[in-house]
């Protein structure tokens, strides 16, 4: 049974981000890395995902971004990094956490529901293409 432990992302983590992000530059990550934005997970000791957050009207956790190696995919790692945001958002008194998809990402959405998020709307003329950005809401 593999192990996986969730914790705040620290300096010396900044070269997974850096490499499997693929939205931030080097020095954004290390914004987010100072604020504390970025969990990570450990898979067996071994970085296997990340969640990057941003905090709505100061107070909402939004996942802005998850990646999982492909490697440790369908092991548990992206639940758990969305488990150790919901322990924080709780801390936080936060009553929800959100989350959002393209409107035609069928894998990303299906994640989504399968870790508990529930659609709460759509947000148009954000992407290209007329393409919907669907709302999840993960209540606590």
């Amino acid at each position: 049974m593999s192990s996986i432990q969730v914790r705040t992302a620290v300096e010396g983590d900044l070269a997974w981000p850096a490499e499997h992000d693929g939205h931030l530059d080097r020095a954004s990550i290390a914004v987010k890395l100072e604020r504390g934005e970025i969990l990570v997970a450990n898979l067996d000791g071994v970085v296997a995902g990340l969640l990057w957050f941003d905090l709505l009207w100061s107070a909402v956790p939004f996942i802005a971004l998850v990646r999982v190696d492909e490697s440790a995919r369908r092991r548990g790692v992206g639940r758990a990094l969305v488990e150790g945001l919901c322990d924080r958002a709780r801390r936080l008194g936060a009553e929800f956490v959100l989350s959002s998809a393209a409107g035609d990402e069928a894998e990303p959405q299906a994640w989504h529901h399968a870790v508990g998020f529930q659609r709460c709307g759509e947000l148009q003329g954000i992407n290209g293409d007329g393409i919907a950005e669907i709302v999840y809401l993960l209540r606590l």
